[in-house]
């Protein structure tokens, strides 16, 4: 018993010590911590209403429990499926085309040899992602527009006539991703160089004197020595499944194009904000949440299992 107390004792006193010489980078912390408890967790008090029959006049605490119910509604409409559906389609889509992109960047920057080239290269694809969304959807609009824009103005050329591009339900998808891609592939290569750049040189050094060539050295060098980058960004994505681009969809989408445009956060919009039906909307909200959190535990362990490479 005298041990076990002792141990504990030797615990504080280190613990204590530690903070005596560390406090510094405690108090940097703080605001980082008083950030997270104020607009991050205290806000979870208020995902109690998806199981209330919610109303802004009773207030949180005297709204009656109702259960599931909200839950049920939502899978019981044909409105929030078609959200869930298109939600997965586009995530989905993106994550194939969108995700090889950056790193396809990267191995493209590491490969030019010109540094002014590079640079220049670098800065170009890097500017998109500093616009804001809302110029991003006026470009897009203005770029497919079926009077003014660049594309129909190209399909004149080859005698097609113009298409409408944003009202058509089929071409949403293609649109929006294409954008996507074209807005944040370039800055989100970033991660891969400094990656690449972590890379040891006598590699290379040594793949030279064997007499590999700058594709070999790519497929047999570059790319296995980032591999554990790529997965813990494949992890990060997965885990975002959910969570595709409201802001441009919000802007570019129209009732013509809901049936393929509309996602769980636009169903969310709609329902919470413009209906009123915050009880449904935090469902929603918090079903979005279970689901992204389910995806991003069963990414980690099967990395975990099968390449040693985890968030944890």
């Amino acid at each position: 018993m005298s041990n076990q107390k002792a141990n504990s004792n030797g615990r504080l006193l280190r613990l204590y010590d530690h903070f005596k010489r560390e406090w510094q980078i405690y108090i940097l912390l703080l605001p980082m911590i008083i950030w997270f408890a104020v607009f991050l967790y205290k806000p979870m008090y208020g995902l109690q209403i998806a199981f209330k029959d919610y109303s802004i006049f009773r207030g949180i605490a005297a709204s009656p429990w109702i259960g599931f119910e909200h839950f049920q509604t939502l899978f019981g409409s044909d409105q929030f499926m078609r959200a869930l559906r298109n939600t997965f389609m586009i995530s989905m889509l993106s994550l194939c085309f969108g995700f090889p992109m950056p790193i396809i960047l990267a191995l493209m920057f590491n490969e030019i040899t010109n540094q002014f080239f590079k640079r220049t290269a670098q800065t170009v694809v890097y500017l998109p992602h500093f616009i804001s969304t809302v110029i991003i959807a006026g470009i897009v609009i203005t770029a497919f527009s079926p009077t003014a824009g660049i594309v129909n103005t190209f399909l004149g050329w080859l005698g097609i006539e113009p298409i409408y591009f944003l009202i058509k339900p089929e071409w949403f998808r293609p649109i929006f991703i294409g954008s996507g891609i074209w807005q944040e592939a370039g800055f989100s290569s970033i991660v891969f160089l400094a990656a690449i750049a972590g890379v040891n040189p006598s590699l290379y050094e040594s793949a030279v004197v064997d007499g590999a060539s700058r594709w070999q050295m790519m497929w047999k060098i570059t790319l296995p020595s980032i591999l554990p980058t790529i997965i813990i960004m494949l992890i990060i994505r997965i885990g975002n499944l959910l969570e595709v681009g409201f802001e441009l969809i919000i802007v570019l989408y129209q009732p013509s194009t809901y049936e393929t445009a509309d996602v769980i956060n636009t169903y969310i919009y709609r329902q919470g904000v413009q209906g009123a039906q915050y009880d449904l909307a935090a469902a929603a909200g918090l079903f979005n949440a279970v689901i992204a959190f389910v995806l991003v535990m069963t990414a980690n362990t099967i990395s975990k299992r099968y390449s040693r490479t985890s968030l944890w």
